[in-house]
């Protein structure tokens, strides 16, 4: 028995193919979004992207203007002119002095006294009895050879008595008054004898004396203990050592001068050639203001098989300034020497802050303010300049001292004002600022940050 369904359905008589069109209509607009969904993000990140780019590619108008004139190198300048330059040699060396020997003693004996100037670093003067020895037996010697020498001398009176007397009694009963006597009968043998005696006795004694006198050994001259090593009591021995002493008259430093450094100085070579003067300084103490004048006396011989330097020997007189009341020199004590030296004529005076490595500088048209590099050729140079003569260089040209870091042949140039630290106040420095408030003292130009 049917059901009601099935009576109630009207039953679906159409074609298949008009089954499936009715079908699948009312899917495609949902197929639509979908596709659209999934490209609008690559979209959006490509149109994003492309806006930033263009939006970034475009050049801001300051940058434009910018590269239309590009700033000027900034420094500070040096006028180069030529002209005379005194040239002055500046070298080191070590004070010692002239004349120092080891004190000897030429007897035996043993030390009763020691001077009080017989220490270490004591002075003393030509002739002063710096240790004395035990002189009893060096006394007695002396009586001896007194003795002996008083023996002699009576020894030598009677021998000579006698031969007097034997040439009276020749002369006497002589019969011939022509003929010569013989030597024996005038004693003459005797005679010789006793006179040969009496100067061996003389020269006993004089030994004896002065071993006396060399028990007290007395200082050769003005001087200066560096060194003592006998003590009181010591026995010693002939030719022992009793100290290290040097003289205080005048010292010596011996300088070195190098081979470009000899033209520029007239040394002296020989006895009777004008000295030349020096000034010494203290090496040690850079800010010590003292200086000592000396000379340069002589030279060595010979250069220096190492360094090829030849050796200037300078005096310092009265180097501890006991007649003059001056700071003293020490031995051994470093100073350096300041020679001048001829004047070097018409010469190009470069300071050492614009001379880059290899010779190089940078140079500025004064007309043009442009800049240019150029290889020098030093003609002498010190410490502080660097001398040179350069016919293709412009007199009047300028050089640059600014440490440059770039520097492009032909770039501009703005020549910043040289600033002489010593010549700012104190009231025109602003602490908190770091700047110059009042300006420059001494009629100097204003600046910003130093």
């Amino acid at each position: 028995m049917p059901s009601p369904e099935s009576n109630s359905q009207p039953k679906d008589t159409s074609p298949p193919s008009e089954k499936g069109y009715q079908a699948s209509a009312p899917s495609n607009p949902r197929n639509l979004v979908s596709i659209l969904i999934r490209l609008l993000p690559p979209v959006l990140i490509l149109a994003i992207g492309w806006f930033g780019y263009v939006t970034l590619s475009v050049e801001p108008e300051e940058t434009k203007k910018g590269k239309g004139k590009p700033r000027p190198i900034r420094t500070q300048v040096v006028e180069l002119i030529p002209r005379d330059y005194a040239s002055k040699i500046i070298t080191q060396g070590n004070v010692r002095p002239h004349d120092q020997i080891t004190l000897n003693s030429e007897v035996t004996g043993k030390v009763v006294r020691i001077s009080e100037n017989f220490e270490d670093g004591a002075f003393f003067e030509a002739g002063e009895i710096l240790v004395e020895l035990d002189t009893a037996d060096f006394e007695a010697a002396v009586a001896n050879a007194e003795a002996q020498v008083a023996r002699t001398t009576s020894s030598y009176a009677l021998e000579k008595a006698q031969s007097d007397q034997a040439r009276a009694n020749w002369e006497k009963l002589s019969p011939d008054q022509n003929e010569n006597p013989d030597p024996l009968v005038l004693r003459i043998p005797q005679l010789k004898q006793a006179e040969a005696n009496v100067k061996s006795a003389d020269a006993l004694l004089g030994r004896a004396q002065r071993d006396l006198e060399r028990a007290r050994i007395r200082a050769p001259f003005d001087g200066r203990v560096r060194q003592r090593s006998v003590g009181l009591g010591q026995a010693i021995r002939t030719n022992s050592p009793l100290g290290t002493i040097f003289a205080s008259d005048y010292a010596e430093i011996r300088l070195p001068i190098s081979g470009e450094d000899l033209p520029l100085l007239d040394l002296p070579e020989r006895v009777g050639d004008p000295p030349l003067a020096v000034e010494l300084s203290d090496t040690l103490n850079p800010e010590n203001n003292l200086v000592w004048q000396a000379q340069i006396i002589r030279t060595e011989g010979t250069l220096d098989a190492n360094s090829l330097e030849l050796f200037a020997i300078a005096k310092v007189n009265d180097p501890f300034g006991l007649l003059s009341g001056k700071t003293p020199l020490r031995i051994e004590q470093p100073v350096t020497a300041s020679i001048s030296g001829k004047i070097l004529e018409n010469v190009m005076v470069l300071p050492r802050l614009g001379v880059k490595r290899l010779n190089q500088v940078y140079l500025v048209d004064p007309n043009q303010l442009t800049l240019s590099t150029r290889t020098i050729e030093a003609v002498w140079s010190d410490a502080n300049n660097i001398l040179i003569r350069d016919p293709n260089i412009p007199v009047g040209t300028l050089l640059a001292t600014t440490k440059l870091s770039y520097a492009p042949e032909g770039a501009q140039v703005e020549v910043m004002p040289t600033i002489n630290p010593e010549d700012i106040t104190r009231t025109d420095w602003d602490h908190k600022k770091g700047k110059i408030e009042k300006g420059l003292g001494g009629g100097g130009k204003k600046s910003g940050s130093l």
